[in-house]
């Protein structure tokens, strides 16, 4: 799946940073003064409308477009839990737009990063210490099903860690457990995103991100095991059908 880099796309990445630091660093900076005083929803709605320049500029600079598959079967309304694969930085962007407003689990030094994580942390994110596997596990449930009793819709990539593009890598059960604990419905959704922007690379590659979003899996008293089983099932299924994995 490995595409060849040119000088031209090295030039139009190049572009696409120039626009997108200063914007990120002069957009978080205005973001970290009226936030805080912002209720939730409308904070989420303010400090991630900015992800929409960086998905239009993605598509000016880099030609990235997406094409999404399935939108319809979101939840329009009560909590869930969405469960995505992870291959590329382009899911921290692109997701937020799909699933409003949305509370995401992430790795706690993200919010490190300045300027962009100090305004993501703004948005309640579950961040874990992933050296503290055990800890990790209890927060996600302690505070997953307290946002999820609060109404908001919760992110998770169960495989951990980005993967490339062509590997599935191992699922965890942090999504199943979650959804179990709290009886809410998973939503599964896959991407290609990887084959495009690669994990931590600079060269974007133009072509269109497929999206696919299946149909919620209710929990109804189901087991974490029958949970996870189906929504990996269908995982695998669809990111085969989309390229994302070999």
């Amino acid at each position: 799946m490995a595409q060849r880099s040119t000088p031209l796309l090295w030039i139009r990445a190049a572009i696409y940073y120039l626009g997108f630091y200063p914007v990120t660093i002069v957009y978080a900076a205005l973001c970290l003064l009226i936030g805080p005083l912002l209720p939730f929803r409308p904070r989420f709605a303010v400090l991630s409308s900015i992800n929409y320049f960086y998905i239009a500029w993605l598509r000016v600079c880099c030609g990235v477009w997406v094409e999404v598959e399935g939108r319809e079967l979101l939840p329009t309304s009560g909590a869930f839990v969405v469960v995505a694969n992870h291959q590329s930085e382009w899911e921290t962007l692109y997701l937020q737009l799909l699933v409003r407003p949305q509370v995401v689990v992430l790795k706690r030094e993200l919010l490190k990063i300045p300027f962009f994580g100090w305004a993501l942390a703004l948005l309640r994110p579950i961040a874990l210490d992933r050296s503290d596997r055990r800890g990790a596990l209890r927060q996600l449930l302690e505070q997953g099903v307290a946002r999820l009793k609060s109404g908001l819709p919760v992110l998770i990539f169960p495989q951990g860690t980005r993967v490339p593009a062509g590997k599935i890598g191992r699922m965890n059960k942090g999504g199943a457990m979650l959804a179990a604990k709290a009886q809410v419905p998973i939503v599964p959704l896959v991407h290609n995103a990887g084959l495009f922007w690669p994990g931590k690379s600079f060269i974007k590659y133009p072509g269109t991100v497929q999206v696919r979003v299946g149909p919620p899996i209710p929990a109804d008293g189901r087991s974490v095991d029958e949970l996870h089983a189906e929504m990996a099932l269908w995982m695998e299924q669809a990111m085969r059908e989309i390229g994302a994995i070999d």
